[in-house]
């Protein structure tokens, strides 16, 4: 099948601790990879003993100094053209193996990227609203065409001015969270690293956006993005999101205030490039 192919693929995974994760999202795209590049930020786990039981696997480390910083990084190693970055609790579905296969052995393309829909597993069912799906972003692209931008951890890719980009048919699956557990500690420690980014950058403390984005946040999912649609995980993913909202704040007022230099639960070298 490799043999009808007009262009080589490299994929773009970063890791740190993903031992639960790694092999199944490797597994469900090695088949259209010609390379896949695993970026470890020095994994105290199995990580790399999995990772690199894969013939198609070249494993790399490296400090972690942030989402952007190290997604992009990542895309350093990578030797063709054409990149499909994944994350490592996340997998590609049939559907989107297959037309990454067929845009594979398709003639030249004058596009630059595709962007693909991403649909999450949480508290047992498959989310379809809730501003959750199917949010699509970029994820395959020419790398010379596209870089890792957003504000740490809320990454995204973003194309070069005057480039093309197109929508790709399929699912990247995305299991982000064991339980809702898993979610509330995952909420505590992005809502640490977009404070910690912010201050950085000069934002200040505001006690009316304290009081009142997180309100707005709980009718923006729940109301305008349907999350009532989604039942009790929706109301859920609703309350959630507004006290991700609430705590970005409340973490910028101890910087603010000097009561930290910075958030406990980000890692010494995030921020250092």
């Amino acid at each position: 099948m490799e043999g009808k192919r007009k262009r080589k693929l490299s994929v773009a995974i970063i890791t740190f601790n993903e031992e639960k994760n790694i092999g199944d999202c490797i597994r469900s795209i090695e088949s259209v990879a010609d390379e896949i590049i695993v970026l470890d930020s020095l994994s105290t786990d199995r990580t790399k003993e999995i990772a690199t039981s894969f013939s198609k696997v070249k494993f790399y480390e490296s400090p972690f100094p942030g989402h952007v910083e190290q997604k992009n990084k990542a895309i350093g190693f990578c030797s063709n053209d054409w990149i499909f970055s994944l994350d490592a609790d996340e997998r590609a579905d049939k559907t989107l193996v297959h037309s990454i296969e067929a845009f594979l052995e398709s003639e030249v393309t004058t596009v630059d990227g595709y962007k693909i829909a991403r649909l999450t597993y949480h508290l047992g069912r498959w989310i379809r609203h809730s501003g959750w799906y199917p949010l699509r972003r970029f994820r395959l692209f020419q790398r010379n065409a596209a870089t890792w931008v957003g504000e740490n951890p809320h990454d995204y890719i973003e194309l070069k001015p005057g480039s093309v980009g197109k929508v790709m048919k399929g699912d990247i699956l995305h299991y982000s969270f064991t339980d809702f557990s898993h979610q509330i500690t995952t909420i505590n420690q992005f809502s640490s690293i977009v404070a910690y980014t912010r201050y950085a950058k000069g934002e200040r403390f505001s006690l009316s956006k304290t009081i009142f984005k997180p309100f707005g946040k709980f009718i923006e999912i729940y109301v305008f993005k349907f999350g009532f649609l989604d039942g009790i995980p929706g109301l859920w993913i609703a309350i959630a999101s507004a006290f991700s909202t609430f705590l970005k704040f409340a973490k910028l007022y101890e910087l603010d205030r000097k009561q930290i230099e910075r958030p406990s639960n980000i890692r010494k070298e995030y921020g250092k490039n």
